[in-house]
């Protein structure tokens, strides 16, 4: 990529692959570099082409970077299989129904209707996303993410540089990362659905911002599945436990809610390029803090937080950022 572009560098050339965590890893070492003043500049940027790829080698590679090997392979657990076994588990703990979890396709295909980076953008109703066929029961064909291509720039420097710039510009204002020491599909014996990983690092991201939950207007989540949106809102503490399905269907996280989430219409509907979609969230959060989301637009939103995952929530990166005024 250096030497397309052409680009000489004096701080730190990486690249980073650890699936879905890895857009999010590219923007915290961008961001290190500059705190620790190894560069004026840095860029986080990736280029998926799943399209060109092949879906046994990419899901042999997903089970390898993030998933237990020896422990899934014998029982043919695919990574969207983790999510199945999520949505099975919350459905039978919380008396959730296939509607209930699939509401969340529908409110993420609205954000995205407005969302001129979006892959899909046409109207969606229940009834078409629950007589879709099953991918893995019982998530069916648009509560799973569709493969995906894209690529994105996101430019990094000094509070100082973007206010000489005269350009606009949003601050990193905290920072967590929490690694719960085990798989999540493994031997060993945890709560399937209750993602403390993204407990911790979304409470050490405040703490670093001093900030509140309360105090957040927006949040990006990494959810490749309806059902992951539910389960991380539930576990960073937006809805209690077994109510983050309720309050979807009560719009709370839709348009015009009080907590939206994933409004750039999130993994099922703006696209899901799974190395780069943690820095297809933060660019969402960008233009939301800047007042430029048109008509998805949070009003008055000043603080936002996003997540990227490892391995169905086994690992989580959180960041928040800030509009500076």
């Amino acid at each position: 990529m250096m030497a397309q572009l052409g680009l000489q560098c004096r701080g730190l050339v990486t690249e980073v692959g650890q699936l879905g965590l890895t857009g999010g890893v590219a923007f915290d070492q961008a961001a290190a570099q500059v705190q620790l003043g190894q560069s004026d500049y840095s860029l986080a940027l990736g280029v998926v082409r799943q399209s060109l790829g092949d879906i046994n080698t990419a899901m042999d590679f997903g089970i390898r970077a993030v998933g237990d090997v020896n422990f899934q392979a014998p029982f043919a657990i695919p990574p969207i299989g983790w999510y199945a076994l999520d949505c099975a588990r919350y459905m039978h703990d919380h008396g959730a129904s296939r509607e209930d979890i699939a509401q969340i396709a529908v409110k993420s295909r609205e954000y995205a209707r407005h969302n001129p980076l979006a892959y899909f953008r046409k109207p969606l109703n229940i009834e078409e996303v629950l007589e879709q066929r099953p991918i893995v029961e019982p998530l069916g064909l648009l509560e799973v993410p569709a493969r995906a291509d894209g690529a994105i720039c996101l430019v990094i420097c000094s509070e100082q540089t973007a206010r000489a710039s005269g350009r606009p510009y949003v601050v990193v204002s905290g920072r967590g990362f929490h690694h719960e020491g085990y798989h999540q599909i493994g031997d060993h014996p945890h709560d399937l659905t209750a993602f403390p990983s993204a407990s911790n690092a979304v409470r050490s991201a405040l703490q670093s911002a001093s900030a509140d939950l309360d105090d957040i207007d927006i949040a990006e989540l990494y959810a490749p599945c309806t059902i992951t949106e539910i389960l991380v809102t539930e576990a960073i503490g937006m809805f209690p436990k077994g109510e983050g399905f309720r309050a979807a269907q009560e719009g709370v996280t839709a348009m015009g809610g009080s907590r939206p989430v994933n409004t750039s219409g999130g993994c099922l509907s703006r696209g899901h390029p799974p190395q780069i979609t943690g820095l297809y969230g933060l660019l969402e959060l960008r233009e939301q803090l800047l007042g430029k989301a048109g008509r998805r637009q949070v009003t008055g939103a000043r603080r936002g937080l996003h997540t990227c995952e490892l391995g169905n929530y086994n690992a989580t990166l959180a960041h928040v950022l800030e509009a500076p005024w």
